[in-house]
């Protein structure tokens, strides 16, 4: 699988196998992480990756999941993420803003992620203030994100879009389907506006 295959293929996974991820899985999407662009190379990020059982549930109770499913977008037991990646902020290193660099170093985590056969959920609904306290996170680490990880027990299909409609749904069989804006509905040629028939 090259970049390009990796970036078009790419869903968001909610339903994952039990199976854990090997440790040398989950360096590999960190040091993919580690190495991401980052604004005059301050390189703020920061990560805690979660792996032991009791921790696991501790994090997922502090996530909300799948906003358009609720309340059942959340994984059910047997399939929850086996892993989680907490995406911190050191406000030492980076008073304000960071969260383009998480963003950078997610992104690279959840295609080497997906390259493995591992699926992400990039998460920002969280209650940071419970999750400090169970990973015992310093005041000067902004909690920005949560990654949910682990090996795939879904494939989500791609929709065009209809209309601005940009909700997400299971159909009767459960597979999710993601509705996407179509390309030459987004791309400008020159002056915004200026569409050309490359795209055909």
């Amino acid at each position: 699988m090259n970049v390009y295959e990796a970036a078009v293929s790419r869903r968001t996974i909610r339903r994952f196998t039990q199976k854990p991820i090997p440790m040398q899985v989950l360096k590999k999407l960190l040091n993919a992480a580690r190495l991401a662009p980052s604004g005059g190379n301050i390189q703020p990020c920061e990560y805690v990756l979660v792996t032991e059982k009791d921790l696991l549930e501790k994090v997922f109770n502090t996530l909300k999941w799948a906003m358009y499913l609720a309340p059942k977008g959340a994984p059910r037991e047997g399939e929850r993420p086996t892993a989680y990646v907490v995406v911190l902020v050191n406000t030492r290193k980076k008073p304000e803003g960071g969260e383009v660099d998480c963003a950078a170093a997610i992104e690279n985590m959840i295609l080497t992620a997906w390259e493995e056969g591992v699926g992400a959920c990039w998460m920002a609904s969280i209650d940071r203030e419970r999750l400090r306290e169970i990973l015992s996170i310093p005041e000067h680490c902004r909690i920005c994100f949560v990654v949910a990880l682990g090996y795939r027990a879904e494939e989500p299909v791609v929709e065009d879009m209809k209309g601005d409609d940009v909700k997400y749904w299971r159909d009767e069989n459960g597979v999710l389907h993601v509705p996407k804006r179509r390309l030459e509905d987004i791309v400008f040629i020159n002056s915004y506006g200026s569409r050309i028939s490359m795209w055909a």
